[in-house]
């Protein structure tokens, strides 16, 4: 065979050979599998009057993670923090009840307060945010959480409680870090009865529930520097 008949035939033996291989390969040192994605950066902690929100929480083995979490005001007054932990992000009050997870709402004390007045207090805040059927059927639970703050009689000034939802277990009570003894408080309409305290249309303070959700803290010109301007 001549040379030029050699080269031709070289020639369509390249044409005819599969493609893409060569465009394919992967350069030298270079990886083939697809660059890992970041990993996701724990909440940062909050501070608030002095009280520190860590980033995260475990609740029934699960790690969850800071919401949001603000100050509760009467008028002018500090009354309590808030924090709202979730095992996934929720910048609507429906979106929190319809997390099925674990959950924890928990509170630290910037001023006493009365615990059967704050037990009353709570009871008005589940009853102006539920239907009558929904405080009917939670009245056992609602029952339960006034009495735990009635035998505290009062809540000091840096003193502390939780509340945890857990599935399949109910609602437990923690004051100052320790469980409170007793049954759970079964199903999980009563726990989210509780958040809409905080959460609900008529909510214990707008700017609470606006910080609880993840939105932005009040401006300094905010309602509050006006007295009564929250009940």
């Amino acid at each position: 065979m001549s040379k030029r008949n050699v080269l031709m035939a070289a020639l369509a033996a390249a044409m005819l050979a599969p493609v893409g291989a060569s465009a394919q390969s992967t350069p030298p040192g270079a990886s083939s599998a697809a660059p890992a994605a970041p990993p996701t950066a724990a909440p940062a902690p909050v501070e608030l009057a002095g009280v520190k929100y860590d980033g995260t929480a475990e609740v029934a083995g699960q790690k969850l993670q800071l919401n949001g979490a603000g100050i509760r005001y009467k008028a002018i007054f500090k009354v309590y923090t808030a924090g709202l932990y979730l095992n996934a992000k929720a910048t609507t009050p429906e979106a929190v009840l319809a997390n099925n997870g674990p959950k924890r709402i928990h509170i630290q004390m910037l001023r006493d307060i009365d615990g059967e007045e704050l037990g009353k207090l709570f009871t008005k805040g589940m009853e102006q945010n539920a239907t009558r059927e929904e405080f009917g059927r939670s009245i056992s639970g609602v029952l339960r959480m006034s009495e735990i703050f009635v035998q505290k009689k009062k809540l000091k000034t840096g003193e502390s409680f939780g509340v945890d939802y857990i599935p399949g277990t109910g609602t437990v009570v923690f004051v100052n870090g320790q469980l409170i003894p007793g049954e759970p408080i079964k199903g999980e309409d009563f726990f989210h009865m509780l958040l809409k305290i905080w959460l609900g249309k008529s909510p214990a303070d707008s700017d609470l529930k606006v910080a609880l959700l993840g939105g932005a803290k009040p401006a300094a010109t905010s309602s509050r520097n006006a007295a009564g301007s929250n009940r």
